[in-house]
């Protein structure tokens, strides 16, 4: 048997069941896969499209090392690779014609997995953004935090909050929602987004939170309005979710920065949020179609 073998999935209890462990053992480093099964658990598998999700593990010597997992139509994510391993992975995927759009992960890992998706199908990987995972050590609230107040959104928040979260996909070059209603339903539901606003009411911000899972929690999304940026609405809305994660019992709360914006990176570490590590997101152009020739 292949000591280094990997299992595929659709289905997350399965997943979770050889997998779990692993992710909770480093719940900073793997925010993202224990957050997105969370969603698929509790949401079930078309939390994120109509298509099925792709999970996976390997085990080496017996025990669970790496995952990773796809949410059609996003990229892949992955937890860290060697490169040897990432280059298996991406031979593996290939042979099974696996179209991906893309990957993210961290540096390391992204840029192994990138080249050796370009080795194995002939595609080009495009740059598409840098990140960086912070984790709050000892919130700092802004101060003077902006006029008016922090809101955690209701029902009748609805069209706003599905207005901001398109033109936060939007701006992130992100994939939208499957079903708007249904995402901002959820949030609401729960309690995860705040908005901030003026004296007189008017939302001017909004800062959410992922659930509360194996003692983490991560801030997401954070949006603010291009004509009512530099005011510190963003800073204020981000420091009152990460008082309300504490709050909660969150023993870790992380959230991600594009490293492009020194701007919000400056601002997170203003209000206590230390880096752990920097992430990598690449394109993958779509194949180039067979000449009926076969060249």
């Amino acid at each position: 048997m292949n000591p280094n073998a990997w299992h595929l999935t659709e289905d997350v209890e399965t997943f979770l069941a050889e997998a779990g462990d692993f992710l909770r053992s480093r719940p900073a480093l793997h925010t993202v896969p224990l957050t997105v099964t969370e969603a698929l658990r509790t949401c079930g598998a078309n939390a994120y499209g109509t298509e099925a999700p792709l999970l996976g593990w390997q085990e080496r010597a017996g025990e669970v090392r790496a995952t990773f997992f796809r949410t059609p139509p996003r990229r892949l994510t992955i937890t860290s690779l060697t490169p040897t391993e990432a280059d298996a992975l991406a031979a593996h995927l290939a042979g099974l014609g696996r179209v991906l759009p893309g990957v993210n992960a961290d540096d390391d890992t992204a840029d192994a997995f990138a080249k050796a998706w370009a080795r194995h199908t002939g595609v080009t990987p495009t740059l598409h953004e840098q990140e960086r995972l912070y984790r709050l050590g000892a919130l700092t609230l802004p101060d003077p935090a902006p006029e008016g107040r922090g809101r955690v959104v209701g029902e009748q928040d609805r069209e706003q909050l599905m207005l901001w979260q398109r033109e936060f996909v939007a701006a992130i070059g992100g994939t939208a929602s499957s079903d708007d209603r249904v995402w901002a339903d959820t949030r609401i539901t729960e309690g995860r987004v705040t908005f901030w606003e003026t004296p007189d009411g008017t939302p001017v911000s909004l800062a959410g939170t992922t659930p509360l899972v194996a003692g983490q929690v991560r801030v997401a999304p954070v949006y603010t309005p291009a004509h009512l940026r530099g005011r510190g609405y963003g800073g204020a809305a981000t420091g009152e979710v990460s008082r309300a994660a504490l709050a909660a019992g969150a023993a870790e709360v992380m959230l991600f920065a594009d490293l492009a914006n020194p701007t919000s990176n400056a601002l997170y570490q203003r209000i206590g949020y230390r880096p752990v590590s920097d992430f990598t997101v690449y394109n993958f152009p779509a194949r180039p179609p067979v000449s009926a020739s076969g060249r």
